[in-house]
C-alpha cells in the first residue's frame, strides 16, 4: 500500500486493525461520506480528514455541544486526523495534491463536477499519484440527468420508493427514522474501496467508485422491488405489519410495545403454546401460511388482544422460554444501556483532556481476537493534526508557518 508508512507518523493511530496500512485522504462532510471513512477507520486505515479553514464540517456546529465538540461530528468521526486547508487557494490545493502522493484512497462527497472545478479531478490527482482510488458519493451517481441535482436524505427516501412503504394506510408516506440514504451511502463506499483496494492488489489496477445514494437506498427495497417487477403492482405501505408473514409487527402490551416475529409455521405453533391458546392452531383460518395470509385482520386483532393482558416483561420470559422471535420495544435510552453492548465492547469509552471521559459507539465488526481492544480515538479538533501530517508528507516548519500564515492551512491550538 503507499501509505504503508502511516503507522508510524506523527499523530497517526497505532496499528489495530486489518486495513493497518491504508492510507485515506477524506475530502467529505456532514454524514455520507464521513460515516464510509469511519468505518475505514475503525478498521485500522489511517484516515485524514481534510476540512476547510472556516468553519470545517458543517456538523461541527450541530448542537448540542459538549464543550467544544457537537454529538453529530462526535458520532461519525472518530480514530480520524483533521487537517484543515483552504483548497481554493494554489498553496492549499498544492498541499493536498503533495498528501495525494502518499495515500491509498481519496473519497469526496461534492457535488459532481466541483472536485474538477477546483483542479482535483481524477486525471489531476493521479498525475501524482497513478495507483489512487478515488471514490466520489453523490445524490445521484457521477453520470445520468440527476446528476446536478441537490439531494438529501429525505430526497431519496422519496424518490426510492421507501417512504410510500414506510407508514400505514392513516399516516401516509413516513420518513424512516434513520437517515438510510446517507448511511446506505456510507455502506456502499466502503464496500465499494474495499473492493477497490482488493482488486489493485490482484491486478495492480486503479479504480473509481462510483455510489449513488438513491441507487444505494433503492437497492435495499429487496424483496419488494422483485414483487414488484414480477406482479407489476407497488407493495404498498403496511405499518409494523409483513408484507406477507402474519402475526409479524409491534403489538401493544399492557405496560408499552412488543415486537412479535412467527415468521413460520414452527414459530406460531410455538407462539400459540406459549400464549395458552392452541385452539388457534386448529381453527382454519389460521391453520396455514397461506390462511392466516387471507385472514391477517382477523389474526391481528386476536393476538392484540392476546398480548395485551401482560407485561413486557411477562411475554419477555414466556416466549424466550418457548424460543419464539420476539423483542422489547427500547427507547434509544434502554437499547444503548443493553448489558451485551457492554459486555462486547461495543459501547466504549473515548478519553479527552479537556471534556473527559465520553462514550461512543465502537465498531460492529469482530476479528475474534486478532487485533485485542483497538484503540479508539477521540474525534478530533478543527485541524488538529494540521502540523503533524503536514511535516509527515515533507513539509519544513517554514514551509508549514507559510501555509498558516497565508490562510491555506489552519492549525488548531488548545485554548487556555
Amino acid at each position: 500500500m503507499t501509505g504503508a508508512n502511516s503507522q508510524t507518523d506523527a499523530g497517526a493511530r497505532p496499528v489495530a486493525g486489518p486495513l493497518a496500512g491504508v492510507r485515506v485522504l477524506d475530502l467529505t462532510r456532514v454524514l455520507a461520506g464521513p460515516f464510509c471513512t469511519m468505518i475505514l477507520a475503525n478498521l485500522g486505515a489511517d484516515v485524514i480528514k481534510v476540512e476547510d479553514c472556516e468553519v470545517g464540517d458543517q456538523t461541527r456546529t450541530h448542537v448540542p455541544l459538549v464543550g467544544d465538540m457537537s454529538h453529530y461530528f462526535l458520532a461519525i468521526n472518530c480514530n480520524k486526523r483533521s487537517i484543515a486547508l483552504d483548497l481554493k487557494k494554489p498553496q492549499g490545493r498544492e498541499a493536498l495534491l503533495r498528501l495525494v502522493q502518499d495515500c491509498d484512497v481519496v473519497i469526496e462527497n461534492f457535488r459532481p463536477g466541483v472536485m474538477a472545478s477546483l483542479g482535483l479531478a481524477p486525471a489531476e490527482l493521479r498525475k501524482r499519484n497513478p495507483r489512487l482510488i478515488i471514490c466520489a458519493i453523490s445524490g445521484f451517481g457521477q453520470t445520468g440527468s440527476l446528476r446536478l441535482h441537490p439531494a438529501f436524505d429525505i430526497v431519496t427516501q422519496a424518490l426510492s420508493g421507501v417512504m410510500s412503504i414506510n407508514g400505514d394506510a392513516t399516516s401516509g408516506p413516513l420518513r424512516l427514522g434513520l437517515p438510510m440514504g446517507d448511511l446506505g451511502g456510507g455502506l456502499w463506499a466502503a464496500i465499494g474501496i474495499l473492493s477497490a483496494l482488493n482488486h489493485r492488489t490482484g491486478t495492480g489496477q486503479e479504480l473509481d467508485v462510483d455510489v449513488s445514494m438513491l441507487e444505494g437506498l433503492t437497492a435495499q427495497l429487496g424483496y419488494l422491488s422483485q414483487l414488484y417487477f414480477l406482479s407489476g403492482e407497488s407493495p404498498g405501505a403496511v405499518g409494523n405489519r409483513h408484507h406477507s408473514v402474519t402475526p409479524y409487527g409491534c403489538y401493544d402490551v399492557s405496560d408499552g410495545a412488543l415486537v412479535l416475529a412467527a415468521l413460520n409455521q414452527k414459530f406460531y405453533v410455538q407462539f400459540c403454546k406459549a400464549a395458552g391458546r392452541e385452539d388457534l392452531l386448529t381453527d382454519p383460518r389460521f391453520s396455514t401460511p397461506e390462511g392466516r395470509g387471507r385472514h391477517r385482520d382477523e389474526l391481528d386483532a386476536i393476538v392484540s388482544a392476546i398480548l395485551a393482558t401482560r407485561t413486557r416483561a411477562e411475554w419477555s420470559q414466556l416466549l424466550a422460554e418457548a424460543d419464539v422471535p420476539h423483542a422489547e420495544v427500547k427507547s434509544v435510552g434502554e437499547a444503548l444501556e443493553q448489558p451485551v453492548f457492554a459486555e462486547r465492547g461495543f459501547v466504549r469509552s473515548v478519553q479527552d483532556p479537556d471534556l473527559g471521559e465520553l462514550r461512543v459507539m465502537g465498531s460492529p465488526i469482530r476479528f475474534g481476537d486478532a487485533f485485542g481492544d483497538a484503540h479508539y480515538r477521540m474525534a478530533p479538533r478543527h485541524g488538529e493534526h494540521t502540523v503533524d501530517v503536514l511535516r509527515a508528507a515533507g513539509f519544513s516548519p517554514t514551509d508549514i508557518e507559510q501555509l498558516v500564515a497565508s490562510g491555506a492551512a489552519k492549525a488548531w491550538v488548545k485554548a487556555d
